[in-house]
């Protein structure tokens, strides 16, 4: 259970960067899968302990520091992070030996399996994806691959699950951990899929492809996307990534940067990183054409400086006949590396919490189909388009699409090369508001000092009779930090991680942003 205050938790969760030695990642300079194998060639060659020695291992590197903090084995298939745990083991004591129920001892959980590489050193004893775990849910889970389970046969004490796949694409049995450790593994098969490039080709598995680039299968990969987004890199797993290191002298990487992830496989979560003004014009970055209501539009800004929303325009083509609809108009200004999001104001929340969007509405542009053209324009000149204007041929029904990186700028013309395309009511990559709306009044005066800073800086700004709101968010729109009723004309703001954020102070008629940079 957790019982850190909830100011902690929030920085523990979005602090992105571990401890790796000044220089460590130098060589990583690439993009795609030329960074893959730049870091494969970093972390290559680590000290290999012996399948013996992840049980010295785990006395540093699986200790409960940051829930109970009790000293206990964290395991991922028995801890309960909103609630007391089903059970506990003691380092040592409760080491298996044999089990027959949930409770009884802890074993070495292999995320990939060891019949996929025949237990071979060193991947055998690679304590990056190998965890203690308890024995009994260990055999359920078996060598099932990891996934979303649509129909449990088997559910664990802390919520696991055993069953159907819901995996677009993979129609077998899959084992589901909780929420809050999904991106806890997905970091360890990215880590595996890097370190094992070189081999990682060979091994058959219902989750890999037998390339040594992408690695996994489309619909795996779109998975542990998804999962890496949605449970962002925590203290426990900086901890582990510190303690193996110390071990085995390499790292996980994408613990270290999760940004890493993305760059490589072409997701959406920047964690933290900076990215540089390289496109034209705001463009579409993200089409969501799910289920149902479960329509929604993303605009990035990558200008390399923030642009007013007065004059850009998102219009359809219904069924790929007529003359574009009249048009939904935004308003407001997007900083630089800023989404703008736009939902169907009956999405489900189980696709994405609406209150996130910038704008939720019933207008018809958020009722398209995977037939219905989709353009951005500016000042009434088209500068962005999804879809074909004048073909009624669906292009992407019921599944959502991502402008791949390597877009320069906008196109008034489609191709359906310039995007990646994920599942259906995939909507985790869309970005949260980082939105300066405009206002009638002046600014308010805020000065945030020293600028660029080392993660701990002061924001002061004028007093005014209301008090403020501040906020701060990263590149990719997740709010890392809050305090409302400021009443004070500076507050501290400390342990950031590297990056670019905006912080934001507001009030009823004032507001004012101003960009931040960490290194």
């Amino acid at each position: 259970m957790r019982k850190i205050n909830a100011f902690f938790a929030i920085l523990f969760t979005i602090y992105s960067f571990g401890q790796a030695p000044s220089g460590y990642y130098s060589s990583a300079t690439g993009s795609g899968y030329t960074l893959k194998t730049q870091l494969y060639n970093i972390i290559k060659g680590h000290t290999d302990r012996g399948y013996s020695g992840l049980w010295t291992t785990y006395s540093t590197s699986d200790r409960d520091h940051q829930n109970e903090n009790d000293n206990t084995i964290f395991d991922l298939y028995s801890e309960n992070q909103n609630g007391t745990d089903p059970y506990n083991f003691t380092y040592s004591t409760n080491q298996c030996g044999t089990y027959s129920v949930e409770g009884n001892c802890y074993n070495r959980e292999h995320m990939i399996p060891q019949s996929v590489f025949n237990s071979a050193a060193p991947m055998v004893s690679d304590a990056h994806h190998i965890t203690p775990t308890d024995g009994k849910v260990n055999g359920i889970r078996s060598n099932y691959p990891h996934g979303d389970v649509a129909t449990a046969s088997t559910t664990t004490r802390n919520g696991s699950k055993l069953g159907t796949s819901a995996v677009s694409g993979y129609t077998g049995t899959v084992f589901e951990p909780v929420d809050a450790f999904k991106g806890d593994i997905a970091r360890m098969y990215f880590y595996f899929a890097t370190r094992y490039e070189n081999t990682v080709a060979t091994y058959s598995y219902s989750m890999f492809n037998n390339t040594s680039n992408q690695v996994f299968t489309t619909a795996f990969l779109n998975m542990l996307l998804a999962w890496h987004d949605q449970d962002p890199v925590s203290a426990r797993e900086i901890e582990r990534n510190n303690a193996i290191y110390v071990r085995q002298g390499n790292r996980n990487p994408f613990i270290d940067n999760p940004s890493y992830v993305n760059t490589i496989w072409g997701g959406t979560s920047t964690g933290g990183e900076t990215t540089t003004g390289s496109k034209s014009d705001l463009y579409l970055s993200e089409y969501v054409e799910g289920s149902s209501n479960n329509k929604a539009l993303e605009i990035k800004n990558e200008t390399g400086a923030s642009k007013s929303l007065t004059g850009y325009v998102i219009k359809k083509q219904t069924n790929g006949a007529g003359s574009w609809s009249t048009g939904l108009s935004l308003s407001g200004t997007l900083v630089n590396n800023g989404k703008f999001v736009i939902v169907n104001s009956s999405i489900s929340s189980t696709c994405y919490n609406k209150t996130n969007s910038n704008i939720s509405t019933t207008a018809s542009e958020m009722t398209f189909n995977g037939n219905d053209a989709i353009g951005l324009f500016k000042n009434g000149t088209l500068i962005d388009i999804i879809g074909t204007y004048g073909s009624s041929a669906n292009f992407a029904s019921e599944v959502t699409l991502r402008r791949k990186s390597t877009v320069t700028a906008p196109k008034a013309t489609y191709s359906s090369t310039d995007w990646d395309t994920y599942a259906v009511d995939t909507c985790g990559g869309l970005g949260n508001r980082i939105i300066q709306q405009n206002t009638t009044k002046n600014d308010i005066n805020v000065t945030t000092y020293p600028n660029p800073n080392n993660g701990n800086f002061t924001i002061e700004f004028e007093q005014n009779k209301s008090p403020f709101l501040v906020e701060i968010y990263s590149t990719l729109g997740q709010k890392v930090f809050e305090k409302s009723n400021v009443k004070d004309n500076e507050i501290q703001v400390s342990n950031l991680s590297r990056g670019v954020y905006y912080v934001t102070v507001s009030n009823a008629t004032y507001n004012n942003v101003k960009r931040v940079i960490v290194q």
